[in-house]
Order: C-alpha cells, then structure tokens, then sequence
C-alpha cells in the first residue's frame, strides 16, 4: 500500500522508514525479502558520476600524509577535494581546502566548470591567510585538475 501511495517509487528504505514512522517494528531485511517476493521495486535515480577523473598518463603524486590525518600544528598538512553542488541555475563545482589540526576550511573557490584554476584558486586563498608554514603539505584525489604543472606549481 505504501508503496503505491509513492506513486511506485518508493524502495526498501523508504518503505521501511515509513513504517517505523507509523509504528509498525518491522525488520528492514523482512520488508526488502516481500518486496522481493511481490516483484515490487523502487524507482532508482540515475548514478551519480565522480567528479574526480584520474589522469591515466601522469605520474601519481606521492602520499606524503601516508593515511595520518592529524597534524600537530595549524599550516602544515591541508587535504582538499571537489564537489558538485546543484542549484536552480545548474551545477556549481566547489573546491575545499581543510586544516588538518583545526579542522577549518582554510581555502575555498567556486566556479560553473571543473578545471584547475578551480582548485588553484582555493590553494591561492589558503596561501592567502597567512598560516600556510613553508613545505607545508596538501593532500588530495588522483583528479587530473591535481596532476596539471598549474596546480604543481
């Protein structure tokens, strides 16, 4: 009934959020198990699709973090990525910059296109604050906009 009244799109999650929300204690594997059973699905949204797009012919950079994301101090270890964010006008691409001892977005830029003036531009604003200490190091994804000689130098 439920999942008639979602106009057909409603799946194992939401079925079964729904009917925790009228009360009803249902296990989430039983509702996924009948759905299966009735032949009864959810309607999924489309993939969503990484901005990141590794260069397969540059040369990775090394992980100069190794998977330690502490630091002791603020300046000197900044991790940073891209994100879509959709709005009324289209999508918008926002590139971060993030201290790793304070946890503050220390640089931030955003633009309408994903190329890498956009993360050359939340670099330049972090550098820009003052609290970068020299050798100080930035930790990202393997896009290609991070392997470009722009964003390297």
């Amino acid at each position: 009934m439920l999942h008639i009244a979602s106009h057909r799109t409603y799946g194992v999650p939401r079925i079964h959020a729904e009917l925790r929300r009228l009360g009803r204690r249902v296990n989430r594997k039983r509702v996924a198990r009948v759905m299966r059973e009735h032949d009864i699905q959810g309607v999924t949204r489309r993939r969503r699709r990484s901005p990141t797009r590794p260069d397969k012919k540059a040369k990775p950079a090394p992980d100069l973090i190794g998977r330690d994301f502490r630091a002791e101090r603020p300046g000197i270890k900044l991790v940073g990525d891209i994100t879509y964010l959709p709005t009324a006008e289209g999508r918008l691409c926002l590139a971060c910059r993030l201290d790793l001892a304070t946890r503050e977005v220390v640089g931030h830029a955003m633009a309408d296109h994903h190329r890498a003036e956009l993360v050359v531009d939340a670099l330049d604003m972090a550098h820009g604050r003052g609290n970068l200490e020299p050798g100080c190091v930035i930790h990202s994804d393997r896009g290609s906009e991070y392997t470009l000689p722009q964003f390297r130098s």
